[in-house]
C-alpha cells in the first residue's frame, strides 16, 4: 500500500490513506445497523438524535429521561476529549502512533461486546460504541487531503450534492478538479452502506456475536498501521496527519 510521490504530490501517512478510511466506514456501518437491530434501536455513530430525544423529554417535562441521555452524550464527549489530549503521549513513549493504538482499542470493544447477551442492558454496548464512534471520527479526519467522516453519511451525502452540482456548473469548460474529491465523497458512502448490509444479515444470523466479524477488518488496519510504525513510516513519527 506504499504510495510513491512525485514533486507535485504529498506523501500521505497510511492512517490517511482512502483505503483505510473505506474500511472504516465499513465498520461503522455495521456499527450502526448492530445498535439499532441488536441494542436499542438507536443509532450510536453520532449524538444529534439524543439531544433531539433530551430536548423532547425537556420539553415533555420528562427530567429522569432526559437526564438519561446525558450518559451517551457524555460518553461521546469523553472519547473526543482523549482522542484530543492521547496522540502526543502515545507518540512520545510507545513505538506507535494513536491512530494504531485506537484501532486496537476498538477491537477490543469489538471482542467484548460480543460477550455481552442480548439480554443485558443495551446501555452496555451503546455507552461503548458512542465512546469508540467519538474517538474514530476525531481521529480520523483527512482522506488524502479530503476532509472526511468516518462514523456517519450525512457529510458524504451533502458533498456528493455539492459535486454535482458542480459538475452541472462546470459542464462547458475544462474544470474537472471537484471530480476527485466527488468520487471519494460517493465511495464513503457505498462502504457505509455495505457495512450497513453486512452487518443486517450477520446481526440476523449470529446475533450479539455478530461484531467479533469486525475483528477482521479492525484487525487488518491493525496489522498495516503496526508496519507502518515499526518499519514504513518510522522515520516520520513526528508528522501529524492532515487536519490535526
Amino acid at each position: 500500500m506504499k504510495k510513491k510521490t512525485t514533486q507535485n504530490a504529498p506523501y500521505y501517512l497510511m492512517c490517511e490513506r482512502k483505503e483505510i478510511y473505506h474500511v472504516l466506514m465499513v465498520v461503522a456501518g455495521f456499527f450502526g445497523a448492530y445498535t439499532y437491530l441488536l441494542r436499542g434501536s438507536v443509532f450510536c455513530n453520532a449524538q444529534t438524535g439524543n439531544v433531539v430525544l433530551m430536548g423532547m423529554a425537556l420539553g415533555a417535562g420528562k427530567w429522569k429521561e432526559a437526564l438519561y441521555y446525558l450518559i451517551p452524550i457524555s460518553a461521546y464527549t469523553l472519547g473526543a476529549f482523549v482522542s484530543e489530549l492521547l496522540p502526543n503521549p502515545v507518540k512520545h513513549h510507545l513505538p506507535v502512533r494513536w491512530d494504531t493504538m485506537l484501532i486496537a482499542i476498538e477491537m477490543l470493544a469489538a471482542l467484548a461486546l460480543g460477550f455481552v447477551p442480548l439480554s443485558a442492558p443495551v446501555q452496555i454496548a451503546q455507552v461503548t460504541i458512542n465512546f469508540v464512534a467519538s474517538m474514530q471520527y476525531n481521529t480520523f479526519r483527512q482522506a488524502e487531503g479530503v476532509p472526511m467522516a468516518t462514523t456517519f453519511a450525512t457529510n458524504h451525502i451533502r458533498q456528493i450534492g455539492v459535486g454535482l452540482a458542480k459538475e452541472i456548473r462546470h459542464f462547458r469548460i475544462q474544470d474537472k478538479s471537484h471530480r476527485n474529491k466527488l468520487r471519494q465523497h460517493f465511495e464513503m458512502l457505498i462502504f457505509f452502506l455495505a457495512g450497513a448490509i453486512i452487518g443486517t444479515i450477520l446481526c440476523n444470523l449470529a446475533g450479539e456475536k455478530a461484531i467479533w466479524s469486525m475483528l477482521l477488518p479492525l484487525g487488518a488496519v491493525f496489522g498495516v498501521f503496526l508496519y507502518a510504525d515499526l518499519i514504513g513510516e518510522k522515520d516520520l513519527k513526528e508528522k501529524k496527519p492532515a487536519g490535526h
